[in-house]
């Protein structure tokens, strides 16, 4: 396979990948659907998961892995970044993205380890926090722990399920932006059979 075709290969899933990030951070602001929790932490109340608000699809999944997306994908184009010193570049943006995954990672494993914010019960009556925060992710594989939280309804699962695809993705990207890394070292080395170098 071509260079250049191997960074189409990368750069259109980095696209995906990068979409899927974005609106997973942002559909984590609004658990249960609702723009209550969103109001109430504006107004200086506790009601969102602190992880949600380090922006890991955003800012890591979303932003640093779209820029390198779009030089990676031009490297694949027959214009000026197919050559080697375009390839070389690329290199650089695809650690930009490797970075930007890793944040992703730290913060999705981060969340699914500590669990959401909830309204459950305790010893002085039912308050906003993590109830899971020591349970060292094993709420995960414990459904009956899930009933502790009462508000948002089904925070668990809204959490768990957007935190895993933000997991899941960062973890694809990551795989991709260092796929990008050799290819580029191939493509500065060798060339990129675009016939222009």
């Amino acid at each position: 396979m071509c260079t250049g075709a191997c960074s189409k290969f990368v750069a259109i899933p980095l696209y995906i990948l990068a979409a899927v990030s974005v609106v997973c951070n942002i559909m984590l602001f609004f658990p249960d659907f609702k723009m209550d929790y969103a109001e109430a932490e504006k107004e200086g109340e506790n009601q969102i998961t602190p992880e949600v608000k380090y922006m890991g699809g955003l800012v890591g999944g979303g932003i640093m892995a779209l820029i390198p997306a779009i030089h990676i994908h031009l490297t694949s184009a027959n214009k000026c970044c197919a050559n080697r010193c375009g390839m070389f570049l690329s290199i650089g943006f695809a650690a930009a993205g490797v970075v930007g995954a890793v944040y992703s990672l730290s913060v999705a494993a981060l969340g699914l380890a500590n669990g959401p914010m909830c309204l459950y019960p305790s010893e002085k009556g039912f308050i906003w926090g993590t109830p899971f925060v020591n349970s060292n992710g094993s709420y995960l594989s414990d459904k009956d722990m899930w009933k502790w939280c009462i508000l948002p309804e089904n925070v668990v699962q809204f959490n768990t399920g957007l935190f895993s695809t933000l997991l899941v993705a960062a973890c694809v990207q990551l795989g991709l932006c260092f796929i990008q890394m050799v290819n580029g070292l191939f493509g500065c080395i060798c060339g990129t059979c675009s016939g222009k170098e």
